[in-house]
Order: C-alpha cells, then structure tokens, then sequence
C-alpha cells in the first residue's frame, strides 16, 4: 500500500506533504490531476525503516527537510536530472551508500547528509558550485567525493567535519 497526500503550489504544480505505506520499493508518483509533483515536503519518509529503495519522478525539483531521516534500510535512490535543491537533513540518517548528484543541483547544504553512517561515494555533476559545513556531518564511511578536476566546487574546510568535534575542539583551547 502507498498512498500520498497532495497540495497544490501557487505555480499549479504539486508538493507530497505526506506519505502512508509499508512496502520496501516505493514510486513517488511523477502527475497528480494532471500537474506536475515537484517537491517532497518535509518529513514524508521520515522513520519508515521498511523502505530499501525509492524512485523519483523525472519533474521533482526540491528534496525537503529530513524527508529520508531514519530510512536506515534505504539503500538504492536516483535522483531525477529535474533536481535543483536538497534542503538541510534531506537524507539525514538514511542508509545510503552511493549518490550521484544531477547537473541542477548547485549546492550541497549543511547537514544534507547528517550521519548517514554508510554513505561511502559521492559523484558530483559539473554544475555543483558550493559543498557547505557539515554538509556530511557524521558521514564516518565516506571514502569517495568524485568530480571532474578543475570543477571549482567552492568546500567548505568543515563540509567533512563533525559539527559536535569542532565544539569539542572549540571547547578545549
């Protein structure tokens, strides 16, 4: 069973503010009544530990807040080339291992990725510019942060770090 609740935007597409299911392979719907979904609201997905792989309409623009936080099992999502934006906590605690960024998506915010404990590739596309603090926060597996040489992706010197040892460190000097 998946079922989705819907709300309409101001530019007649539409946003999942919410989601009710309990399969392991979930297919986010690409149209509802004819329009466009273009964004997954906050927390849709949040906590369902059953989900393991999720397919996204080639539409959706925005990845809200904490929409995968908790989905342990989820271990296979690919991110349509209509992606713009993942906003902070997107794939917080999530399983995934490897990403592969589209060529929209210009930024990576901070704590997009937030203890996503077995994330251990990133492969980034040739438009992102900025990779923010603690933007991989708690990401203690990943190994690999792949994009083309000369890319000029402006890296935060604390894109890598963890947000709780910097105020560690902060705290003891």
């Amino acid at each position: 069973m998946q079922e989705f609740l819907y709300k309409q935007l101001e530019d007649e597409t539409y946003s999942i503010i919410a989601y009710k299911g309990d399969e392991a392979a979930v297919t986010v719907p690409g149209m509802y009544r004819g329009q466009s979904v273009t964004i997954l609201y906050d927390d849709i997905f949040k906590g369902h530990s059953e989900i393991t792989s999720v397919t996204l309409p080639d539409c959706l623009t925005d990845i809200g807040g904490f929409v995968f936080d908790g989905c342990e099992n989820l271990h296979h999502i690919d991110l349509p080339a209509s992606l713009e934006n993942m906003w902070q906590y997107a794939f917080a605690r999530c399983g995934i291992e490897e990403i592969v960024l589209p060529e929209k998506v210009r930024q990576i915010v901070s704590f997009t990725f937030k203890d996503c404990r077995q994330l251990k590739k990133i492969v980034c596309n040739d438009g992102l510019q900025h990779i923010r603090a603690w933007a991989f926060d708690g990401c203690e597996s990943l190994a690999e942060l792949m994009h083309k040489p000369g890319a000029g992706i402006e890296i935060s010197p604390l894109a890598f770090s963890s947000k709780e040892s910097e105020a560690d460190k902060k705290a003891d000097n």
